[in-house]
């Protein structure tokens, strides 16, 4: 199939439409593509960060659901940069594990925590676009993973040890470079940039083809999606003018310095140039402002 028109972002899509359990054969294709298994949606979950909020500024959008198997998956969307956002993926996993345990069951209750994060922002540092994470436990002297007991794996129904614990997904979407290599791929595609690539086979897709058209969209929803795209871009450029002015202050301060070090004359300009890892034509510059006072 090819390349087909422009649809609606995913992360709106979440907050509106995927909750309808008619639209959850679109999030189970991204899942299933994901998790690289069948996944079927049981009902969503709520949470105080799975409700919609309008004034919400960093356009946080999450969708808090439960698998067939009775596993709990945080689906989220981060629009704008946030340094401690690996603390509040943490966060998010251990609130649901106690949210979703009751009074007085035994630890086994604890319910399998799957935490995906759509990051359009560079979270980190890698080079790659697609992280998984999961828990082990290494032998300091051995180098050997500690294992299940056949008796817990039989008890449990798991075969590894970090089948017990939360796993994370980040993709980072701006990272990826359109080179499709797999569904998964495709998938991501779709995430960046807003349309299906040629000839997808990805579970879905063809779905959120036909869901996803901003004209199957009503009046009412059409206006709450240009409004949620105009509040982007005024993050957007919140964002960015907050970068300029603080590259300027450091300028400023910079400037300010070398001044300090050249009316002293105790270092040549290259000293200077190497000390403030800054160009020779820059401490040039402001020499020669300098003299113009």
């Amino acid at each position: 199939m090819k390349q087909g028109k422009q649809l609606i972002r995913f992360d709106w899509a979440m907050k509106k439409l995927l909750r309808n359990k008619a639209n959850f054969d679109v999030l189970e294709g991204f899942l299933s593509e994901l998790l690289s298994e069948d996944i079927t949606i049981k009902k969503i979950l709520e949470s105080e960060g799975n409700k919609e909020d309008k004034n919400d500024k960093h356009n946080r959008v999450d969708i808090f659901v439960e698998n067939s198997k009775g596993e709990l998956l945080i689906i989220e969307v981060q629009n704008s940069k946030e340094y401690d956002y690996f603390h509040r993926i943490l966060y998010g996993t251990s609130k649901a594990i106690t949210e979703y345990i009751g009074e007085g069951d035994a630890y086994a209750k604890v319910k399998k925590v799957i935490s995906i994060t759509i990051a359009y922002f560079d979270l980190g540092q890698g080079k790659d676009y697609v992280y998984h994470g999961i828990t082990q436990f290494k032998g300091i002297h051995q180098g050997d993973v500690l294992h299940l007991a056949q008796v817990q794996k039989e008890t449990y129904e798991v075969d590894e040890t970090y089948q017990i614990y939360p796993e994370y997904w980040i993709i980072k979407v701006d990272k990826f470079n359109n080179v499709i290599q797999d569904k998964l791929d495709e998938w991501i595609y779709f995430l960046k940039n807003g349309k299906l690539p040629e000839n997808y086979t990805a579970k879905g897709l063809s779905e959120a083809q036909n869901k996803l058209d901003e004209i199957n969209l009503t009046d009412e929803e059409k206006a709450a999606y240009k409004a949620y795209l105009k509040r982007l871009r005024d993050i957007a450029s919140e964002q960015h003018t907050k970068i300029v002015d603080a590259k300027k202050l450091i300028e400023e301060a910079l400037t300010k310095s070398i001044k300090k070090h050249l009316k002293r004359e105790k270092l040549t300009i290259e000293e200077i140039a190497e000390d403030f890892e800054v160009s020779i034509d820059f401490i040039e510059k402001i020499r020669q402002d300098m003299s113009k006072i």
